[in-house]
């Protein structure tokens, strides 16, 4: 499936960005102590929700197809480590709560299954972004 193309415009307004994929629209911006007006999560929480969504429908669309007992997921994800510079790395930490009468062998599965998440494995490998200027 092929994902929408995605808009991210900034206004003027002190870095507050809308951001559309031309059907839904939501926005980011930065803390308030930063300089901000903390109106939406910020690129860094954009990040970490789209690794939390991916992991939490990928093990619930698999649960589902294997007739598991799972009722609930929640995935909690926070940055633990950032170094910017000539090596950069990001060391995030990811803990999933299942909820239902999983067996242990069917938890393992799931874990296995949240690190097969297609948000994981790009996090995990390596990521080349082409940057053009356009008229």
């Amino acid at each position: 499936m092929a994902e929408r193309a995605i808009r991210a415009s900034f206004a003027g307004v002190a870095y507050q960005v809308n951001i559309t994929n031309g059907q839904h629209q939501w926005a980011s911006d930065i803390a308030e102590q930063a300089g901000g007006g903390d109106v939406g999560p910020s690129p860094h929480e954009l990040l970490l929700s789209s690794l939390g969504a991916c992991t939490s429908i990928t093990v619930a669309m698999y649960a589902q197809r294997k007739e598991m007992p799972l009722q609930a997921i929640d995935v909690d994800i926070s940055i633990e480590q950032e170094q910017l510079g000539r090596e950069p790395r990001l060391q995030i930490a990811r803990e999933i709560r299942l909820r239902g009468a999983l067996s242990d062998e069917q938890r393992a599965r799931l874990l296995e299954v949240a690190n097969a998440c297609p948000i994981h494995k790009v996090l995990s490998g390596e990521i080349i972004i082409a940057s053009k200027l356009v008229e």
